[in-house]
């Protein structure tokens, strides 16, 4: 030490045994310590130093020789610094890997789940048993086998517990263990929990040395490496996690349809992955909502990866004020409700999304149920597919099937998920089965025992008296019997009472009954198509117990949601002016009134304007619009504007591409297109043609054409018509024909048709009509004289005559305005051309022969003219109508104390509407 206080400031003290690199900066250190400017030469300024330089510099390259002490007394290992954080971190990464972040192939667990599972079961803490505080468990799993913090694993196991988290919780969790709403759980001290019973099934067996085990952290206990895992947990429930360089993200499966789809490969170990999506069609998520086409799971399943886009179910309503709202019942997998709510509401403010007026949440414990109020006059589906694009009403999932497969991490398809499981359980069943047989062995062993000494039981009692020692007697005994140790123990650990004759017979039932199972055991160990089949009937058993209905839907292909998946199917009435307004209002929106009541306010008329159209018709179902071009235009009744009572609609062409002079000349709604139904044509001029209803399952925004019309003939109606259906048409000048449907032989959409009925004069066809040829025939003339006549009155005739009278015209009624075919159950609407409406049943009016004056329905004032008939069916209860004599009072709003305007109430017929036909 003197030496050392003795050195000048400029030399540097000599220290055996270290580095020279070392040296060099205690030089430097000293220097500056003492102010001075010091040189110390660096042989590595001249040049770099060779790896030889770098070696005795630093030792050994990975973990050098000892080259000094440290003040403790311990060995120095000198490492080139960058190859020790790569090697650490290797190991870092590793233990990550295979230790914390990614599930076991077998199981589908993590460790700390697996850790959580069997702490809790080894505690006791069983579906049958109270629940037990939540730190209790999360100071169990820590300090026996987790040593991590305790947040990390009672986080875990709150997830373990909730039902949006998991398809098939395994914890039962009592208290708060948080919400969808994202809001967490209370502290661990306040909760309490215990296993669920679909978590008994993952722990089955394990007490019977079906997997292997291994050291806890600090060597003092066991734990699995695995657990039995009874049914496919990984596919079950899935995964995520983020290790080191690769993550997983699996998604969950209905218990149901994973358990059947290894079942189904085990019978067909070749199986494709198109043949397991038949019994797994895909993921099922806990939170419900719709997958959007099944090219992605396809994809995810035979490769391991894909991408799963995943959409909200919502749908329309409608309220009392005709405004719409849109209503989400089920949210995307791991959606945050509460965050969404935040979006959607920044979204309004920013105006990013346009026409909501409120949003409030109505969710319960019997569901979701998110209420999005819409504007008035907003169309709802563009209001959902902004908020489809904007939010994350719709998300993708991206599918990474990565678990560890015997502790390497391997991306894996679905029919490797499933042949991994499979091996596990035949690995699990064979090693239940063997040690159920050990056991059945030795005690059979042990009865063999008992029954060899019961028939000598005498000489067995003197040995065992007259020997001085337990060690002596059992000598004896295996000498004298040659039984082994183990049944000798047993001997002389026998109560009296076996000696019994009754205890004998319970001895001799158990032995046959061991025997019996020895001989099964044996049998399935030979046979591994019937542990195939034990591993088969024990999860379907599962199945039955814990299996529930599938959550998720699956949309047939990936696009962009059908609106029809989106509106609630509901009756709507749609109207239709002469001069092109449509509109939809909801059935509920009228209140029902008796025949000859004020009514409500139906549609504000422009001027000179009159209803044409009236029927009801559901938002699911389509509308056909033939115009008087002979073209057909095709839209779903949601996709038209819905309006108020007293709205007078949209404008036919915002909604179809008429030409200049086109207007609508008839409607057809239908929800599907049949091959073994007809439309059936006719024109101004009594033309008439048949094509098949499946010639228009197909729609243009330009149009197509329906018919070939001649020069100056335009379209005039279109019915349905069926096979042996009687085709009616009246003309202007009072005549009407009737003839079979089957005189029209069918042709093609762009055809012009055959002649229906000849006229002259002047005359053109008012109208036709399809009867079964029951019922009557209600026409009417344009000054309010009308009449009912049985349709089997009218002769049948070929097609193309000029037909019969069907009422005689003069001056005085005018020239024949409607016909409608009518039964008992039928009541109509008479509306004029000045906005009046008189409702009127079919029965109110005398039934005459064919030939006759009629009566007078209603008077018509000077100017006004009958326009149009609409058709409904009568309500079911309702009081009885006044008979509807000549002269009958028109129901005139203006008298009746509305405001006097053109309009047509319509709302006379509410309790009426849920039928309205217009063929």
């Amino acid at each position: 030490m003197a030496d050392d206080m003795n050195n000048t400031p400029g030399e540097v003290p000599e220290s055996e045994g270290l580095p020279e690199d070392l040296k060099r900066l205690l030089a430097r250190a000293e220097s500056d310590d003492e102010g001075t400017d010091v040189y110390v030469e660096d042989e590595g300024d001249e040049e770099e130093e060779d790896d030889g330089e770098l070696e005795e510099s630093f030792g050994e390259v990975d973990r050098g020789e000892a080259a000094g002490e440290d003040i403790n007394g311990g060995s120095l290992q000198i490492s080139e610094f960058g190859r020790e954080m790569r090697q650490s971190f290797i190991e870092y990464s590793m233990s990550v890997i295979t230790a914390r972040a990614l599930p076991d192939v077998r199981d589908g667990l993590k460790p700390v789940h697996r850790r959580i599972l069997y702490a809790m079961n080894e505690s006791g803490i069983y579906p049958n048993r109270p629940h037990k505080k939540s730190a209790w468990t999360v100071g169990e799993v820590i300090g026996k086998y987790h040593p991590h913090g305790d947040s990390a694993v009672y986080d875990t196991m709150v997830r373990l517990a909730q039902w949006f988290s998991m398809r098939t919780p395994l914890i039962d969790g009592h208290g708060n263990f948080g919400n969808i709403d994202g809001d967490s759980a209370a502290a661990m001290r306040y909760t309490e929990s215990r296993l669920a019973r679909p978590a008994m099934e993952l722990l089955r067996d394990l007490q019977k040395d079906t997997v292997d085990w291994q050291p806890n952290y600090d060597e003092s206990l066991a734990e699995p490496q695995v657990l039995p895992a009874r049914f496919p947990n990984l596919l079950v429930n899935g995964s995520s996690g983020i290790a080191v360089g690769m993550a997983t993200n699996i998604p969950p499966h209905n218990l149901g349809e994973a358990i059947e789809a290894t079942c189904y490969l085990i019978d067909h170990p070749d199986a494709t992955v198109d043949e397991l999506m038949q019994v797994m069609p895909g993921p099922d998520f806990p939170t419900g909502a719709v997958i959007m086409g099944s090219d992605g799971i396809r994809k995810a399943y035979e490769t391991g990866r894909g991408s799963i886009t995943v959409r909200a179910k919502a749908h329309v309503e409608s309220t009392k004020t005709g405004r719409n709202r849109l209503v989400f019942t089920e949210i995307p997998y791991q959606v945050n409700k509460g965050t969404l709510q935040e979006k959607i509401a920044q979204l309004v403010n920013e105006k990013r999304i346009e026409g909501i007026s409120d949003m409030r949440d109505e969710s319960t414990q019997k569901g979701i149920r998110l209420v999005i109020e819409l504007k008035k006059g907003v169309i709802p589906q563009v209001v959902l597919n902004n908020l489809y694009k904007f939010t994350s009403l719709q998300t993708t999932f991206g599918v990474n099937n990565l678990a560890l497969v015997n502790g390497v991490p391997k991306c894996l398809s679905l029919p490797e998920m499933l042949h991994h499981y499979i091996d596990h359980q035949v690995d699990v069943v064979t090693r239940r089965t063997r040690y159920d047989l050990k056991k059945a062995q030795a005690r059979a062993h042990i009865l063999e025992g008992y029954l060899l000494a019961l028939d000598h039981i005498d000489e067995v009692i003197h040995i065992i008296r007259s020997s001085q020692t337990d060690s002596e007697a059992s000598q004896r005994l295996i000498e004298r019997f040659g039984f082994t140790p183990e049944q000798t123990n047993a001997i002389l650990e026998m109560k009296l009472r076996r000696l019994t004759g009754l205890e004998r017979d319970k001895i001799e039932e158990e032995l046959a009954g061991l025997r019996r199972a020895i001989a099964y055991y044996e049998d399935l160990l030979a046979h591994e198509e019937k542990i195939l089949g034990v591993i088969k009937d024990e999860m379907r058993e599962i199945a039955k117990k814990y299996a529930d209905k599938r959550r998720t839907e699956i949309a047939a292909a990936e696009k962009d949601l059908d609106v029809e998946d989106l509106i609630a199917d509901e009756d709507m009435v749609v109207t239709i002016t002469h001069t092109g307004y449509v509109k939809r209002i909801p059935v509920a929106a009228y209140r029902s009134q008796k025949r000859g009541g004020k009514g409500v306010s139906g549609v504000n008329l422009k001027e000179d304007d009159v209803i044409s159209e009236m029927f009801i018709a559901s938002t699911h179902e389509y509308v056909l619009f033939f115009s008087n071009r002979g073209k057909v235009y095709r839209l779903k009744v949601h996709e038209l504007p819905i309006g108020t009572r007293q709205a007078r609609g949209t404008a036919i062409v915002n909604l179809l591409p008429f030409e200049e002079g086109e207007k609508i000349a008839s409607v057809i709604s239908c929800r599907e297109f049949p091959d073994d139904e007809y439309l059936l044509f006719a024109t101004k001029q009594g033309m008439v043609k048949k094509t098949v209803m499946s010639a228009y399952d197909r729609s243009r925004r330009d149009g197509i054409i329906a018919i070939n019309l001649k020069a100056g003939d335009a379209l005039l109606d279109v019915r349905r018509v069926r096979e042996g259906d009687k085709v009616i048409m009246a003309t202007t000048a009072g005549k009407a024909i009737v003839f079979d449907e089957d005189q029209v032989r069918a042709t093609g959409r762009d055809t012009s048709g055959v002649r229906g009925i000849t006229m002259k004069d002047d005359a053109t066809v008012l109208g036709m009509e399809i009867s079964n040829g029951k019922g009557d025939l209600f026409v009417i003339t344009e000054l309010g004289f009308g009449k009912r006549t049985p349709v089997a009155d009218y002769p049948t005739q070929n097609r193309g005559g000029q037909g019969v009278y069907t009422i005689q015209m003069t001056a005085k009624k005018g020239q024949l305005a409607a016909m409608k075919t009518v039964g008992p159950q039928h009541e109509l609407f008479i509306i004029t051309e000045g906005a009046t409406v008189i409702r009127v049943k079919s029965t109110d009016i005398s039934e005459t022969g064919r030939a006759t004056q009629g009566v007078k329905i209603l008077t018509v004032a000077d100017g006004d003219r009958v326009t149009a008939v609409a058709r409904m069916t009568s309500a079911k209860k309702k009081p009885k109508a006044r008979a509807v004599a000549e002269g009958q009072e028109a129901l005139d709003l203006g008298a009746a104390g509305e405001p006097e305007d053109d309009r047509v109430d319509i709302g006379a017929a509410d309790e009426a509407l849920e039928d309205l036909i217009d063929e």
